[in-house]
This record gives structure tokens, sequence and C-alpha cells, in this order.
């Protein structure tokens, strides 16, 4: 049994930066991915970047470049550094992680997952 508490989130202007942080509680041995999901209004949730248990990333093509994906304190910390935010980068964050090896391949499926926070706001002006 995993919980997830998100910080970090806020507002920024285009062009500013933003460090998302998600602290994972309770039994973290065998997470196997962990991953930062986004839903902006009138949009479905979407994978925005994943960190497999071998330490191999996964961003989606529109924060790649962007966006870092990292881990902290072993597996009980996952950071999401986010930089030269743009406006359509505004949303509700959401960390997850999850114990299922199928989330290994090349690809950010939220079915994989099955561990959430709560979820995080960013807005980005401009």
């Amino acid at each position: 049994q995993v919980r997830l508490g998100q910080s970090g989130g806020g507002s920024v202007q285009a062009g500013g930066s933003l460090r998302l942080s998600c602290a994972a509680f309770g039994y973290t041995e065998n997470i196997y991915c962990m991953g930062w999901f986004r839903q902006a209004p009138g949009k479905g949730r979407e994978g925005v970047a994943k960190l497999n248990s071998g330490g191999s990333t996964l961003y989606a093509d529109s924060v790649k470049g962007r966006f870092t994906i990292s881990q902290e304190n072993a597996k009980n910390t996952l950071v999401l550094e986010m930089n030269s935010l743009k406006p359509e980068d505004t949303a509700m964050y959401y960390c997850a992680v999850t114990y299922l090896k199928s989330c290994s391949g090349n690809f950010i499926r939220e079915a994989d997952f099955n561990y959430w926070g709560r979820g995080t706001q960013v807005t980005v002006s401009s």
C-alpha cells in the first residue's frame, strides 16, 4: 500500500519554471515504474513522463527537452522539473507509481499505474 503526497504546483509566466514533487509513503520496495500525468480542461489525462525501474525515461513529445523526471531518496520521492513552460502546459498534474511490470514498455499508459496522487495545479500565463 502506497500513499502519494504532491507539492510544488503554482502559477508562473510563460518561459518560467516549476518543480513538482511527489513523496511516497508506505511500501515502496517493489515499485516498478513512476510517472507523471496531466489533465487540462476539456482533455483527457495524458502521460507526461515516465521513469522505469532500470532508470530509463520516456517523455511525451510535447514536453521533451523541457521537462525532466527524476528520483530522489531511492523510490521515496519523484520529481518533475518543468522548464520553459508554455500556456498549454496548464493542467492538473498527477504523479503515479505501479508495481506492474507491464509499465516498462515504450509508452506511458494510464492503465499500468495503480497508485495515484491527488494532483497539483500548474497554471502558466502568457
